[in-house]
């Protein structure tokens, strides 16, 4: 008899009554226990994560900032009811945490009374860090724990974000106000600039004019000194009159009684003695006029260089311009302005003695004019003075006194202007030393005009530079920079639930169950084809037909109501089937030769290779978490293909993993039927412990 009339044989056995036909259905119905219930069970339980109650403990007070009152705690709250992330329930702090000791809550969420305070004070010198407090209970629920983890980062994000966005806010607008405050510093660096150049032309135009005015003070010292020398010959000269004509009275005086017979005895020395003091008169006189001439012209000069060194030294040193300071040079200056003042109180003295004796200079020039004069006569007269020896007298003592008058008069004269040329002197010398500061500060302000002006491109450039934001442009610069890093999170071939991305870990292991349940009810080797001598092979397939067929029905029951009932959607539909009738064809080989081979045993090395399976495929979390032991043995079991294979099939992708899938299936299917045949061969052969069994299940 043929395998597939064997198989037929064996099924055919669960109609004939209503307790095998309940086992049929009930060997049927069995896949779904493991696959439909357990996907059902948690199919997606993240959209059910409102119905997890939570406590929520809200007790910030709120705080102000710059007049406006921010609630972040309030905030919060509001946005977490709305998102309905958990059952959110608003509690005290002792009822969350007795609610979460005792199971009523699975955490708990606090914002505590200062967390409005922490998050303003980001925008204060003293910024602190708010913190959100939640409690979890690992012997309540881990798996509420971790998702709990998951959540509040987003929630922590989003309450850092808001409070970065207040902080962020202020830093734009003071870059707003930085740039204006720059352009104003700016603009006034363009006046500085514009003010500095200008004290750069006055300051050239003062070291000229000192120029100008060290030129004319060495003019005026020049003829000071020329007009002194003039006035020590004048002095000289008047004296040496002076001494003559006393030495001529004292003569006359004292020999008035021997006047005569000298006279008479020597008329040509009174000739002479009357015409050298004639002579020297006239030249006294002469040079008394070009002094009184120049002396208004001297007052008037050192006056001007006086004024000017007194002005150059209050603009340069008492009140510089805007944006200046004082030169080095202030204290020569000061004293340049003190001497060119004594030196113009000196000519003035010499000038206003000029004029204040204006008489007395008519008059000495009257009486060198008369001396002149009288001496003339005298020379005129020497030869005819023995007739008249007391009118010869007379006049010698006249001529006498008015010679000692101008001596006295020239030495004041002579004194006044060496005193007027001393004060030139200094003039001159301090003209020159204040021509050398005004030089100086030329130069000095022209650094200061290229500085102010390096400091006014340097400000404008930086105006540039620095951002000035309208509010829009802050606002959508406040925005990114709190958040700066959108996770752009794309899947590809996403499963759209919980239920969808288990489906291929659960499905394996419940057509396994199916089967192992299978051969508990359907012997491994039909005893008929045995006990008949029939090949090994066909005895094999005779065994296994059944189960792989009760396995295809099963298939297309489970995937009817996953996809139907719980709502599978699959990217491939067909090949996802005709993939796993082969897999059940694979899983039923399996456990046929296990049974054949190991009998009673066999039935618990199914369940232990049904472990190893769901311990290495990496159905839940990717094997290579999984410690070594399950690392090695992943690549060696069917089930690590299977759930790879149906990822692919069920949410897309590349499928060369199921052609892989397929070609390990189908050599464990050969595999273990080929030693399901061996142990049929050694079945044919009854021995002892066939007949009686050490353990039978």
């Amino acid at each position: 008899m043929r395998s597939p009339k064997l198989a037929a044989l064996e099924l055919k056995r669960f109609g004939r009554g209503k307790l095998p036909r309940a086992a049929l259905v009930a060997l049927l119905l069995l896949p779904l226990l493991y696959g439909a219930l357990y996907l059902w069970s948690f199919w997606d339980p993240y959209s059910r994560l409102d119905k997890v109650p939570v406590a929520l403990v809200n007790a910030d007070r709120g705080a102000t900032v710059d007049g406006n009152r921010l609630t972040a705690g309030d905030e919060i709250t509001r946005k977490l009811h709305d998102s309905k992330t958990f059952d959110w329930r608003e509690v005290s702090a002792a009822e969350a945490a007795e609610g979460l000791e005792n199971g009523t809550y699975y955490l708990s969420l606090t914002m505590p009374a200062d967390f409005s305070e922490k998050i303003a004070s980001s925008s204060t010198d003293d910024p602190t860090t708010g913190a959100l407090q939640v409690r979890t209970n690992d012997a309540n629920n881990y798996v509420v724990g971790s998702i709990s983890r998951t959540v509040f980062s987003e929630v922590r994000a989003a309450a850092s974000a808001n409070a970065s966005r207040g902080f962020l806010d202020k830093i734009f607008v003071s870059f707003s106000d930085l740039h204006d405050k720059t352009a104003e510093a700016a603009d006034g660096a363009d006046k500085l600039t514009d003010g500095a150049g200008k004290a750069k032309e006055g300051a050239r135009d003062l070291a000229e004019g000192l120029d100008t005015a060290k030129e004319k003070t060495g003019e005026l010292t020049e003829g000071l000194r020329s007009l002194d020398t003039a006035a020590g010959k004048l002095e000289k000269g008047s004296r040496d009159v002076a001494n003559g004509t006393q030495r001529l009275a004292d003569k006359v005086g004292g020999v008035a009684d021997k006047a005569g017979p000298f006279i008479r005895d020597n008329p040509q020395t009174i000739v002479d003695s009357a015409q050298l003091v004639a002579d020297t008169a006239g030249v006294v006189r002469n040079h008394l006029d070009t002094f009184a001439k120049n002396a208004p012209r001297a007052a008037t000069a050192t006056r001007g260089v006086s004024d000017l060194a007194a002005t150059t030294y209050t603009k340069t040193c008492v009140t510089p311009a805007a944006g200046q300071s004082a030169p080095a040079t202030c204290p020569e200056l000061k004293k340049l302005k003190d001497a060119a003042a004594e030196a113009a109180v000196l000519a003035g003295d010499v000038n206003t003695l000029v004029k204040g004796s204006g008489g007395d200079l008519d008059k000495l020039r009257k009486q060198l004019t008369d001396l002149e004069d009288k001496a003339r006569k005298l020379v005129k007269a020497a030869p005819g003075l023995g007739s008249d020896i007391d009118a010869a007298v007379k006049q010698v003592n006249a001529l006498n006194s008015g010679a000692q008058q101008v001596a006295d008069g020239m030495v004041k004269l002579h004194t006044g202007i060496g005193s007027a040329t001393g004060g030139s002197a200094k003039i001159d010398t301090g003209v020159g030393k204040l021509g050398d500061g005004a030089r100086s500060l030329d130069g000095g302000i022209f650094k200061l005009v290229d500085g102010n002006r390096d400091l006014a491109d340097g400000l404008h450039e930086g105006v540039g530079k620095i951002p000035d934001y309208d509010q829009q442009q802050r606002e959508a610069r406040t925005e990114v920079m709190a958040d700066p890093i959108k996770l752009a999170n794309q899947s590809l071939h996403q499963a759209p639930n919980y239920g969808t991305g288990f489906a291929p870990y659960f499905i394996p292991l419940s057509l396994w169950v199916g089967a192992m349940v299978a051969y508990m009810l359907i012997t491994p080797l039909n005893r008929r084809a045995l006990a008949s001598g029939a090949s090994p092979w066909r005895i094999a397939l005779a065994g296994w037909l059944p189960v792989a067929s009760l396995g295809v029905a099963q298939v297309a029951m489970l995937m009817s109501v996953l996809h139907w009932g719980l709502g599978l959607e699959m990217a491939h539909p067909a090949a996802t089937i005709g993939f796993l009738a082969l897999v059940t064809g694979c899983f039923a080989a399996m456990v046929q030769w296990l049974n054949a081979k190991f009998g009673a045993a066999g039935r618990i090395l199914v369940l232990a290779v049904l472990m190893l399976q769901l311990t290495s495929a990496g159905g839940t979390y990717p094997v290579q978490t999984s410690p070594g032991f399950f690392n090695a043995i992943h690549p060696y079991l069917p089930m690590s293909y299977v759930v790879e294979s149906l990822r692919r099939l069920i949410t897309g992708g590349d499928l060369t993993a199921v052609w892989q899938g397929c070609a390990v299936l189908a050599a464990f299917t050969v595999g273990a039927l080929a030693l399901t045949a061996l142990a049929a061969r050694g079945k044919q052969v009854w021995t002892m412990d066939r007949l009686h069994p050490e353990l039978s299940l």
